[in-house]
């Protein structure tokens, strides 16, 4: 498929070439929309110029180029140490709690541990992996197990996951 920027040129007042006839006026494609709005107003779509001599500018390559859509809650991935977090507030408080284990206040600490709240099941003839929870960090604080999750924001699936959790005894220690 070929574009119109690399189309052949003709001498102006050309008619014919060998057994071919040339189109008067070449103009881009309009889309649906645009037809509609040049019928109703004879105004025709405004059509951004291209150099045919340099296809590839940096200058229109980095304008075609979108910009990074943001993920859903804001949060920015980052990492520290070879461990990758899923926000800079997560990874502040795991180098908060790196500082009261070496201080002796906190034991074992974990990051990322899985916890099962259902086991999988087969429902209508498909089987559905278990659902599960992942905590960000548990530790042993006091002789107890503590099972903590840095939120910027509760979410339904988290309201979800945290009442199956204390259904199971465990309560999620949330850090804002």
């Amino acid at each position: 498929m070929t574009s119109r920027a690399n189309a052949l040129r003709y001498p102006e007042g050309t008619t014919s070439v060998g057994t071919a006839r040339v189109r008067e006026s070449v103009r881009a494609p309009m889309t649906t929309a645009q037809r509609r709005i040049y019928e109703k107003t004879g105004v025709p779509p405004q059509t951004a110029a291209i150099d045919v001599d340099d296809p590839f500018d940096p200058a229109l390559i980095r304008a075609a180029t979108p910009a990074k859509k943001p993920s859903k809650y804001r949060n920015q991935k980052c990492e520290s140490g070879g461990i990758k977090f899923d926000s800079r507030a997560e990874m502040q408080r795991w180098h908060e709690l790196v500082q009261m284990q070496a201080r002796g206040e906190i034991s074992e600490l974990e990051l990322q541990v899985p916890f099962i709240l259902a086991e999988p099941v087969v429902i209508a003839g498909r089987k559905r992996p278990a659902l599960r929870y992942v905590a960000d960090f548990v530790y042993e604080q006091d002789g107890k197990t503590v099972v903590e999750d840095v939120k910027g924001r509760v979410t339904e699936g988290y309201r979800i996951k945290r009442h199956l959790m204390a259904a199971r005894g465990i309560t999620i220690k949330e850090v804002k």
